[in-house]
């Protein structure tokens, strides 16, 4: 079983940044794609960027490309979302996931195995 655990969420105000960790509890972290998603009141689950079991590749959605850039530290089993410029409509929970049966770029929050509990991001104007 895998816990994820994400942290760095806050009230920010617009054009400011903040950084997203997300902490797995297992050493086979280094062999999962992980994601990181989001959710707004009313709204849908949305996908946001994912990256590869290296950290080689990534792979944004068209809303945050340019702006939000995910990485990869397997030595401390953690992925990471530096999101940068951020605007009122990025408010939302925002949730890391894990795929622990594939290690190329996933994007359908379907295909992910496991979740954390989510972590509220407020860009107030």
């Amino acid at each position: 079983q895998e816990q994820l655990v994400e942290s760095g969420g806050g009230l920010v105000q617009v054009g400011e940044s903040l950084t997203l960790s997300c902490a797995a509890s297992r050493r086979a972290f280094s062999g999962y794609a992980m994601g990181w998603f989001r959710q707004a009141p009313g709204k849908e689950r949305e996908f946001v960027a994912a990256i590869n079991w290296s950290g080689s590749t990534t792979y944004y959605a068209d809303s945050v490309k340019g702006r939000f850039t995910i990485s990869r530290d397997n030595a401390k089993n953690t992925v990471y979302l530096q999101m940068n410029v951020l605007k009122p409509w990025d408010t939302a929970v925002y949730y890391c996931a894990a795929r622990t049966s594939a290690r190329g770029i996933v994007t359908p929050w379907l295909e992910y195995d496991y979740w954390g509990q989510g972590t509220q991001v407020t860009v107030s104007s």
